[in-house]
């Protein structure tokens, strides 16, 4: 077993607690980034790669069938092997979102294509689900079981917001445990149905949940009601009879008292090293634990820990998450005032032995070398898009670490990547620049239709470059096709300026003339006495 200290190359603001990881085809990839879409990644998943003792990530795009992924915190994942033609899988349910909201949808996430350098492409659809289906909740798990030929999911525990005729204004966003129900879905055809057992008393959130064949072990788990962390648990057997299924439920006290802890896989498919988590609410779990899965039950045994550093032992919180093959990531937020540079230590703990081991260099990596010419990835930076969705400009908007909701509101209902009409093609998924006057994002004109008006894509409208550059440069009205189009074009009145009007100055003390008023007499006497 080794520690090893990871430098995340410009993208430690990416890794939150609440952030999960994914080992699909040798591949390893992060969701629950919080950005959408007005961020560096557009699907809100990267791939991970750690060469050289380096932690770098990737964007990476969906395929044009895809559905919309949310940024979602703590949801519970499940790894769906192939089969029957179906690829491999991962399935993901619930989550909260950084605008803390919560998620009821099943996604499933799978490879779509990979290109000539090994640049992967994702799908991402949503399950309808029937029946009883689960409510919105985090913190739960979900697990694959298989039996009598059939395949199912369990899903149990995590927490929700309080009912909505017992929410108000004071306790608006408190959450309790879920009721203690066991959730079964049927992936072919989504319907769910709830079971209620009478072992299973307390709802619990952030517990582990190991799966084989036709059960499920439940391990750890905090309960809200009572703040506590029972060293229980429990063992699950489904099966899926031909009518309706049977669920049995046994409790074990030789438990572990943990909550969020890290399992990866080592050796056989059914043995797990337990690690990270907490035991208390101010208290990390620093002891490990190897737990093996066989026919007779489950078997847990204490393993040493690696040597953990002064950042680990002397921190208050971690997280991380499973890299498979006996690998996990633990990241250590920094503390400090002020924060120092780097945003978190993030190490690499191995329980692989040495003959076992491979190439250090190669672990969790994609031979694309787009690792070592990508830009740095930065949370919170605008959304760049080239004429390949992978590769890709950033440049920081100053806010740091910080996520506005306002942006994502704005960007949703007015801004780039909205349906501007019933025949719009934009997709932020599959967008390329058509105008040379484009780079991140598509040209836009302002429809003068009505009183208040709307934006619509140039592209949509069909319109020449040339009459875009005009229209973008003088005072013209444009009306798009739906209420005109092109043709309906003219030109705004110019201002008009009243002269001023020129008044001429009256003197207010104007002296009058002096006239003398005289008879004709008077006047010819004058007349003659000058003369």
């Amino acid at each position: 077993m080794s520690l090893q200290h990871l430098t995340a190359i410009n993208c430690a603001g990416i890794l939150q607690p609440g952030c999960s990881l994914l080992y699909l085809e040798d591949e390893v990839y992060l969701i629950g980034q919080k950005g959408w879409p007005k961020r560096s990644c557009p699907t809100g998943i990267f791939g991970v790669r750690i060469k050289r003792d380096e932690l770098k990530l990737r964007a990476i795009s969906f395929s044009n069938t895809s559905c919309y992924l949310p940024p979602l915190r703590y949801p519970a994942i499940a790894r769906l092997k192939p089969h029957d033609g179906s690829p491999e899988s991962y399935l993901i349910h619930g989550g909260r979102t950084p605008n803390n909201e919560l998620s009821s949808s099943l996604y499933m996430l799978s490879v779509d294509s990979r290109g000539c350098n090994r640049k992967v492409t994702l799908r991402c659809l949503e399950k309808e689900l029937v029946g009883e289906p689960p409510g919105p909740r985090y913190g739960h798990t979900i697990s694959v079981v298989h039996s009598r030929g059939k395949t199912a999911c369990v899903l149990f525990g995590g927490r929700s917001y309080m009912p909505p005729t017992e929410r108000t204004t004071e306790n608006w966003n408190c959450v309790v445990d879920c009721p203690p129900q066991v959730y079964l879905i049927d992936l072919e055809f989504g319907c769910c149905s709830a079971h209620t057992l009478p072992e299973l008393t307390d709802g619990q959130s952030f517990h582990l949940a190991l799966a084989r064949e036709d059960c499920v072990y439940f391990l750890g788990g905090h309960i809200l009601s009572t703040d506590c962390r029972p060293p229980r648990l429990f063992r699950l057997r489904v099966e899926l009879l031909l009518g309706s299924p049977l669920l049995s439920c046994e409790v074990f006290n030789e438990g572990l008292s943990i909550t969020s802890a890290i399992a990866t896989s080592v050796g056989s498919a059914h043995e797990y090293i337990i690690l990270g988590g907490y035991q208390s609410e101010s208290e990390k779990r620093m002891q490990c634990t190897y737990v093996a899965l066989d026919d007779v039950g489950i078997r847990m045994e204490p393993r040493d820990p690696p040597p953990w550093g002064s950042e680990i032992s002397q921190s208050r919180t971690w997280f991380g998450g499973s890299l498979e093959k006996g690998n996990a990531l633990i990241i250590i937020p920094s503390e400090g005032n002020p924060a120092p540079p780097d945003a978190h230590y993030c190490y690499q703990v191995s329980f692989r032995h040495e003959e076992d081991a491979e190439d250090p260099t190669q672990t969790c990596s994609q031979e694309s070398t787009d690792f070592e010419d990508s830009a740095p990835l930065e949370d919170s930076e605008e959304l760049y898009f080239g004429r390949d969705p992978n590769e890709m400009e950033f440049s920081s908007d100053g806010e740091g670490d910080a996520y506005n909701e306002d942006d994502e509101e704005d960007e949703s209902q007015t801004g780039y990547w909205i349906k501007c009409c019933l025949s719009c093609q934009i997709d932020i998924n599959t967008w390329e620049p058509f105008y040379s006057t484009e780079l991140t994002r598509p040209a836009m004109i302002f429809c003068s239709r009505g009183e208040g008006g709307h934006w619509v894509h140039a592209q949509c409208m069909e319109l020449p470059e040339n009459l875009l550059l005009r229209l973008s440069q003088d005072n013209s009205k444009y009306y798009c096709l739906d209420h005109g189009g092109p043709a309906k074009q003219e030109m705004t009145p110019p201002r008009q300026i009243m002269p001023l009007k020129k008044v001429p100055m009256k003197i207010t003390h104007r002296k009058a003339p002096i006239t003398l008023k005289m008879t004709p007499a008077k006047k010819s006497f004058l007349r003659r006495l000058f003369d």
